[in-house]
């Protein structure tokens, strides 16, 4: 046996170059019959591969062939046979079969030509090989271009013209058959698994499943993807035969969970008919495919659900889905007065947090639907952002316990950016949530604009392919093609991790909203939406058809779901207030319990902290000589432990302890944006990179976060570059700062002005969330801003954009009690800075966590201050006694003698180096003091009241570096008249009314305190007053504040240096002038 197994290796030496007619005699051997006649052995002697040594032993093999073929090698055999058939020398030997796989996109020959008994045949026909590959090509045409003509509009609109949809797929592949061809069986190559366990199918069977698989109900796109494995799964979950069956018992659930969509807009419908709830009518389907991909994801171990959606179907999914108490929701409809704190938002625009128990998988799940404006796509990031928090926290680094799903429309999904830059976040290491199921509601409209008007791609979902995520289209009026693509969604995720689309095509049977006309604009299309049967309907009377349900049964859970509304509504008309809390969307679970909601724990650290951090911060990474660090950072570290060893920071080293020292507390700092490792302005290097590379080497791959080790048992610190995006990039990380209050979330804009691509997030979310939807955040925007002559696009971060958006009243003066600067946190809707030190800076970064409750702060961040000599700070300025500064007083020979001061300027920011400077040239340290206001937004009345009344012959002035239309000034103007001449404070009966807790009868807010805010001063009304405790008072003499800057402009700067410099002087100038 050894030494046939040597022969065997001579034998596969042969010369390459077999003929085909050898490979087909190898191919047409049957079983075997009688030996033929030997040749003569001097044949034999011919073979090129023998020589004197095997000779002999290919003598004995060929007699014992001789007596008996099986007694040899069957590759002694096949050898033996072509050379009796007159095979020349070189030619008889044929390699064995092979036992391994074919190597991807190569098929064995023998595929092309099954063995069959009989005589041999000839060689392999030019025309067989052609048609074996026309009919792969078929194959593959399908699965690329089946999409194109499958059934998908349940309209029937948009549908190819049956005679020539085929043609679309298969193109010409199909020119060289006939009609008799169609029956002829070809072998199925490995790229398909049409087949199941048939190896070969006849043309006509072959294009029949093809069709089936691709051209019905359900349209796959996922030729695209980049992966054959990828591929190949998705192949065997659409073509597998009997792969979209179902049990009976599944079709009755399914049943039922369209019954209940289906009932519960058709209630809505009767009870509240002339109101808008954007229902889900013409898209029913939704819930179940919702519950189904939820059932299948928890069944593969998935506990929470983050879901973000669009205002369609909203009220039905938080019902049907979420399981959200009937009551809660007819109460929204009645109009009632709001018995908790907020403005609250429309209904359809409401989130919901919820636990329960999933009855299918009987494991309990948590559900969260973030609330949403009416800028559809909006919220996107911040579910993503949301999900990557819960994972974080949880220690899901793969996804397998948390899931996002979100919900699109079909205008929105393919005209919205959001929705492209949130798919770009899907795949980065720091933002992925590791798979995003979306699901599509393709009404085929949008608002009025048909699809051709409103997108230029085929589909809606084109956008998708940009991540290689398969897209699943489907007819939502086949339930059961709905489920299929569900289960396989769910399982995509769970395997790969990635993205999948699901596109339910169907229709929206109202207009825009339930009291539009939509025929004004698409008559076709609603001619036959009106003829058309709700898809619970079809289902029903389908399954009834099937036996596998009756008519008294389906009327049975009509009947039950229709009773349970009824009884939830009739509880609803008993409520006498809405609750705003019963929307919370992100819960913050025992953070509330058993704190002092008018008292923050103090932000000083101890020195040895400081130190500790600093040398940290400093240094080289420790235990790694071989970690080369760049020589322009070796000064740089030099630098800071230079300073930290005088006992100063600067703002990178400040930033660095504020993060320090609250990872040393066990508090998560998150610093994201673009470029925020190493700062836009080379300042951060919170990243050191190894600048050692070798020839291997394509990528950075050494790298070292200093502050990620501090300390061995330290928080977590993560700090990540994000894509070019603010919009999602923002978004994102107002998600990932609803989770956890004790967190601290930052983003940095590269430039400030840049956070005006994010400004729906800015606007709808972060400075009204509060209000509309309880929800709090403590999410911080650094944003460089600063006039330094770098042209109009990198100097303003638009504060007075901010300030415009402060929900504090400048005619009213709050009482100066104990507890007035947190008090004003805590009713403001967020908090608005410009700090000027270092000092500050780390204070009010650490005070973001000290507080009770959580507010969003905007920081206008400096840019050449990072390294003015001047800007710096003492420990001392941090230790355990200090705390954040509102304003910083003068402290300079002005503070000694306030009498002989002549003016006081109020500033903030950068511009307040600019004047000391300036006011040094001058002479004019005596006479004029310059108070920083650190703190712009709640305004600090009590301190600035302070300084003006220290200095009480000064003139009052105002500097800003911004123009007289932009900055603070409109901010502060009137605040600073109210806290100099209005004497009259909010009384506590007020602000018990601004808050809602206050009955005044039949009177609206403004018609009860409108004599209050205003008092007219008639002879009656000052009489009154005058009786009156809470009478308001004004000066006689008025005390006003004069601005000193740019002139008003509609540009935030100009683009030229020596303009900038003139600017600069007018108002240095125009500030110190006596």
């Amino acid at each position: 046996m050894n030494r046939a197994r040597m022969v065997s290796k001579l034998l596969s030496q042969a010369p390459p170059g077999t003929p085909l007619v050898a490979v087909r005699a190898w191919l047409g051997v049957g079983a075997r019959g009688k030996a033929s006649a030997p040749p003569p052995p001097t044949a034999l002697a011919a073979e090129p591969f023998l020589n004197g040594s095997s000779s002999n032993y290919v003598e004995e093999m060929y007699t014992a062939w001789l007596q008996d073929p099986k007694s040899v090698h069957q590759s002694w055999d096949t050898f033996f046979r072509n050379a009796t058939r007159g095979a020349q020398p070189g030619q008889a030997y044929t390699s064995p079969p092979t036992l391994a796989e074919p190597t991807p996109h190569h098929v064995p020959l023998s595929a092309l030509a099954p063995i069959s008994a009989g005589p041999p045949a000839a060689a392999l026909s030019q025309k067989t090989i052609d048609d074996h590959l026309a009919v792969q090509g078929i194959i593959r045409a399908y699965q690329i271009r089946g999409h194109s003509i499958a059934n998908l509009d349940p309209l029937g609109i948009n549908t190819p013209d049956p005679k020539n949809k085929r043609s679309l797929v298969v193109r010409n592949y199909m020119d060289q058959f006939q009609e008799a061809d169609l029956d002829r069986s070809f072998t199925l190559p490995m790229s398909t698994f049409i087949g199941g366990n048939e190896k070969t199918l006849t043309l006509r069977e072959i294009i029949k499943r093809l069709e089936d698989t691709y051209c019905r109900s359900i349209g796959v796109e996922f030729m695209f993807i980049n992966s054959l494995e990828q591929c190949n799964w998705i192949r065997q979950k659409f073509e597998t035969p009997g792969v979209m069956h179902m049990e009976p018992q599944e079709k009755r659930l399914l049943l039922a969970r369209l019954t209940r969509s289906h009932g519960f807009e058709a209630f809505l419908a009767r009870k509240f008919s002339s109101e808008k709830r954007f229902g889900l009518e013409g898209c029913e389907i939704l819930i179940p495919a919702m519950k189904q991909v939820i059932d299948r994801s928890t069944s593969l171990g998935v506990e929470s659900f983050v879901m973000g959606m669009p205002h369609r179907g909203r009220l039905n999914v938080l019902s049907n889905v979420c399981r959200k108490p009937l009551e809660h929701i007819f109460t929204q409809f009645i109009g009632l007065d709001t018995g908790d704190e907020g403005s609250g938002d429309v209904k359809y625009h409401l989130g919901t947090y919820q636990e329960r128990l999933n009855r299918v998988t009987n494991k309990n799940i948590r559900l969260a639907i973030v609330a949403n404006p009416s800028h559809l796509e909006a919220c996107n990031p911040v579910v993503q952002g949301k999900t990557r928090a819960e994972q974080f926290y949880h220690g899901d680094s793969e996804g397998n316990k948390v899931l996002s799903i979100l919900l699109h429309g079909d205008a929105a999904f393919s005209g919205q950016g959001i929705v492209y830059e949130t798919f770009h976040l899907s795949e980065l290491p720091q933002y992925t949530t590791h798979g995003t199921v979306h699901i599509v509601v393709n009404n085929q409209i949008g608002f009025t604009t048909d699809p051709r008007m409103s997108r230029s791609s085929p589909y809606c979902t084109d956008v998708a392919r940009v991540v290689n995520a398969p897209i699943f289209h489907v007819n939502a009026d086949d339930p059961e093609a709905v489920m299929h693509v569900c289960n396989v969604a769910a399982d995509w995720r769970n395997t790969f991790h990635k993205d999948v689309v699901i596109d339910l095509v169907c229709y929206r049977r109202n207009g825009h909203n339930e009291i539009d006309e939509p025929m004004f604009t698409q008559p076709l299309m609603y001619t036959r939406i009106r003829k058309l049967k709700p898809v619970v309907e079809l289902f029903a009377e389908k399954l009834m058809n099937e036996g596998v349900v009756t008519k008294q049964e389906v009327k049975e859970v009509t009947d039950k779901y229709e009773k349970i509304l009824e009884d939830a509504f009739q509880a609803a008309q008993t409520e006498t207030q809405v609750f705003n809390k019963h929307w919370i969307d992100s819960p913050w679970s025992g953070f509330f319990e058993g704190k002092d909601p008018l008292k923050a724990t103090p932000t000083g650290v101890h020195e040895d902290t400081l130190f500790h951090i600093g040398r940290r911060f400093s240094s080289v990474p420790p235990n790694a000589s071989d970690f080369v660090v760049h020589r322009g950072l070796l000064r740089i570290l030099n630098s800071r432990m230079e300073m930290v060893n005088a006992r100063t920071v600067d703002w990178a080293l400040g930033e660095a302890m504020a993060f320090g020292s609250l990872l040393k507390e066990g508090i998560h700092v998150r610093l994201s944006g673009q470029d925020v490792e190493r700062g836009t302005f080379s300042h951060r290097h919170h990243i050191l990179h190894h600048q050692k590379m070798t020839k291997d080497t394509t990528v950075d791959k050494s790298q070292y976060n200093i502050l990620a080790n501090l300390y061995p048992d330290q928080a977590p610190y993560t700090v990540c570059n994000s894509s070019l995006s603010e919009y999602a990039v923002l978004g994102f990380e107002l998600g990932f700062s609803m989770t956890n209050p004790n967190a601290l979330v930052i983003w940095e804009a590269q430039f400030g002005d840049f956070n005006n691509t994010a400004q729906c997030i800015i606007d709808q979310f972060i400075s009204s969330g509060q209000s509309k939807w309880i929800r709090q955040s403590g999410l911080v925007l650094l944003l460089p801003h600063g006039m330094e002559g770098m042209g109009p696009e990198h100097s303003s971060a638009r504060l007075e954009r901010f300030l415009q958006m402060t929900a504090d009243d400048p005619d009213i003066l709050p009482a100066f009690t104990e507890d007035f600067a947190i008090r004003q946190l805590s009713d403001i809707n967020w908090i608005i800075a410009n700090c000027s030190t270092p000092a500050n800076y780390f204070h009010i970064l650490r005070r973001q966590i000290a507080l009770p409750f959580r507010k969003p702060l905007v920081l206008m961040t400096p840019k050449s201050l990072l390294r003015h000599p001047d800007a710096k700070s003492s420990f001392d300025e941090m230790t355990e006694k200090s705390e954040f500064q509102r304003v910083i007083p003068e402290r300079g020979p002005a503070s000694e003698n306030h009498q002989n001061v002549k003016r006081v300027i109020f500033c903030s920011g950068k511009v307040y180096y600019d004047l000391i400077a300036a006011r040094k040239d001058a002479n004019l340290e005596d006479k004029i003091a310059i108070s920083r206001v650190e703190q712009i937004a709640p305004f600090p009345y009590d301190l600035v009241k302070q300084e003006c009344l220290k200095y009480p012959g000064a003139d009052l002035v105002w500097a800003q570096e911004e123009h007289k239309n932009m900055g603070a000034w409109s901010y502060v103007q009137p605040r600073f008249a109210t806290a100099l001449n209005q004497e009259r404070h909010l009384t506590n009966e007020i602000q018990r009314h601004t808050q809602g807790s206050v009955e005044h009868g039949s009177q609206s807010w403004y018609e009860y305190w409108f004599p209050w805010l205003f008092p007219t001063s008639s002879p009656t009304d000052v009489a009154a007053d005058s009786t009156d405790s809470q009478s308001s008072t004004i000066s006689s003499h008025k005390r006003v504040v004069r601005y000193a800057g740019r002139p008003a402009s509609p540009s935030p700067a100009t683009g030229s240096k020596k303009t900038h410099i003139r600017e600069l002087k007018q108002l240095l100038e125009d500030a110190l002038a006596l």
